[in-house]
């Protein structure tokens, strides 16, 4: 957990307080996944939300933070767009899924999902912090963060004011994202914040008649990414149909892609930071 003296941002920090974690007293958070990719449109919202399915259906109490502001999917994911949070004395209340996940995100405090969200990196920031400390989040055995793309103000923002006990890093097989997924990876590093590993969402077509797994990118040496960012491989995603269909899916019982992410819960569950 990077702090003020460490910080590679100290200098324009305002002061000392702007880096230190604000608890809601009445949380009892057991545990903090992050999950992020440092590029945009690679599914990181997608493995989030499984993450959190997976976690669930094993009888974790769990719940989700969609920290990307300007670009919110939590919601829709889980279906449970348009609905509004509650409050209570201890804070503001998350919006709860059917299956008893419990999602905060902006969207859902805005009066049309379509709307932009046109604030400036400060404000954007600030609402992440009170996604943290102003929501009654009440007994969570794992919190799953959604991240933003990019390593700017609101990515520096969840590292630094949110006590992550690990983070995932999202890629595609292609060189161009790696790289991209390189310098969260980096910013990651840098931050002191623990790195569980890496998932390849689109990693492969399965052949709907023989079942061979078909790679669209060849060319990408995966093996040598993650030799170099010093990671292990979580998972490897298919494209296919029953995850892209995620969204408005009431249930959702891919066999194939829930056995994926039962090993990827397992391997979160027993994460220890070195």
């Amino acid at each position: 957990m990077a702090n003020c003296e460490s910080c590679p941002t100290n200098d324009n920090c305002k002061s000392k307080d702007e880096c230190q974690i604000e608890n809601n007293p009445h949380n009892q958070v057991r545990k903090v996944f992050a999950v992020m990719s440092g590029k945009g449109g690679v599914g990181k919202s997608t493995v989030s939300t499984l993450i959190a399915k997976t976690l669930r259906q094993k009888g974790y109490k769990v719940g989700i933070l969609d920290a990307d502001i300007t670009g919110p999917s939590i919601p829709r994911l889980l279906n449970v767009n348009g609905q509004k949070p509650g409050s209570c004395e201890y804070g503001l209340l998350p919006v709860e899924t059917e299956e008893g996940i419990k999602v905060m995100s902006l969207n859902l405090l805005m009066p049309d999902e379509e709307q932009p969200v046109i604030w400036r990196g400060p404000i954007i920031s600030g609402v992440v912090k009170q996604f943290w400390k102003d929501v009654y989040w009440g007994d969570l055995d794992y919190l799953i963060v959604d991240m933003p793309p990019g390593t700017a103000d609101v990515a520096l923002t969840v590292m630094q004011s949110i006590p992550i006990n690990g983070m995932v890093m999202v890629t595609t097989p292609q060189d161009m994202v790696s790289m991209i997924v390189a310098k969260a990876i980096n910013m990651a590093k840098t931050l002191n914040v623990p790195l569980i590993g890496v998932i390849e969402n689109m990693s492969y077509i399965l052949c709907p008649k023989c079942g061979e797994k078909i790679k669209m990118f060849e060319d990408h040496d995966l093996d040598d990414f993650l030799q170099r960012m010093e990671l292990e491989l979580l998972a490897e995603l298919p494209m296919c149909r029953e995850i892209a269909a995620l969204p408005g899916a009431r249930e959702w019982d891919d066999s194939s892609v829930l056995k994926i992410f039962e090993d990827t819960a397992t391997k979160l569950s027993k994460f220890t930071p070195a």
